[in-house]
């Protein structure tokens, strides 16, 4: 199955500034997109198989623009994973996208929530939609899904970390740390530190993250509040970057695609061929 695409409109508005223009090897990044500028996105960045830098703290979308001009050479290729809908052409109810995954995922505890405008718009703006356009404007970024198979260009896919972790690690449901009714501190602690050891596996998996260092050592179960909120963030972030570093090093083969890009899609990885 070829590569989908969907070109943004081009605008003049003024960008930050790229990093040096030499040669560099291509970058992933994944964003655990806030719906409100209001609160903190999480980023991070995997380079040579390696995590190269990792932040909670971001906010609006100039904020996100700035970190990631830090590390965009004008040559080097890129792929973005984003944890939000960048495509929500539905008014109501939620997306084909939505539909599908959960159809397919919802038993495990990993079904999408449902994406609409009446939820997701703010001044007639989804966040996700204007996100991608700025990006696609300053940096050259295109929508697309599936990912090509090291592809050279720059990509940016809806991701979701709940069926990816099931699928990259095998398990039977997903992931409960997340601050929901009926979970304790205690138990939402130990699925943090469950998290962590499961990222931290990747060193040997294919492709290999390595570099995570202190973020997996971080205990849970002494943060509350918005540094509990914070390791969220950053490790879904995380999560984010290796599935767009997966299906860009193993190729359409090995990426599920629910919806379309111009409907609104999610891209989940496999590690078995899926066609």
């Amino acid at each position: 199955m070829g590569a989908r695409f969907l070109k943004r409109p081009a605008h003049r508005a003024r960008c930050a500034h790229l990093a040096g223009d030499e040669m560099e090897p291509p970058i992933f990044v994944g964003l655990d997109l806030a719906w409100s500028e209001r609160n903190r996105t999480g980023a991070a960045i995997i380079r040579n198989e390696t995590l190269l830098d990792v932040t909670g703290e971001l906010t609006d979308d100039a904020s996100i623009e700035r970190w990631l001009a830090q590390h965009l050479s004008p040559s080097v290729s890129a792929v973005i994973g984003i944890d939000a809908p960048l495509r929500v052409p539905n008014e109501h109810g939620r997306r084909r996208a939505d539909h599908e995954l959960s159809l397919e995922w919802g038993r495990l505890g990993a079904g999408a929530y449902p994406a609409n405008r009446r939820l997701l718009a703010r001044n007639h703006l989804v966040r996700g939609e204007a996100l991608v356009e700025r990006l696609s404007r300053c940096f050259g970024f295109v929508e697309c899904a599936p990912i090509p198979h090291m592809g050279k260009g720059r990509y940016i896919c809806e991701v979701f970390p709940h069926p990816a972790h099931v699928a990259l690690f095998a398990l039977p449901r997903i992931l409960q740390y997340k601050r929901k009714p009926g979970r304790t501190l205690a138990t939402i602690a130990a699925e943090f530190a469950r998290y962590q050891q499961l990222l931290g596996t990747l060193e040997d998996a294919d492709p290999p993250l390595r570099g995570l260092g202190s973020l997996l050592t971080i205990d849970a179960g002494q943060l509350r509040g918005r540094r509990l909120k914070a390791l969220e963030e950053t490790l879904d972030a995380v999560t984010c970057a290796y599935v767009v570093w997966f299906a860009w090093y193993r190729g359409p083969r090995y990426q599920r695609i629910y919806g379309s890009v111009a409907e609104g899609h999610i891209l989940v990885p496999s590690l078995e061929p899926v066609n």
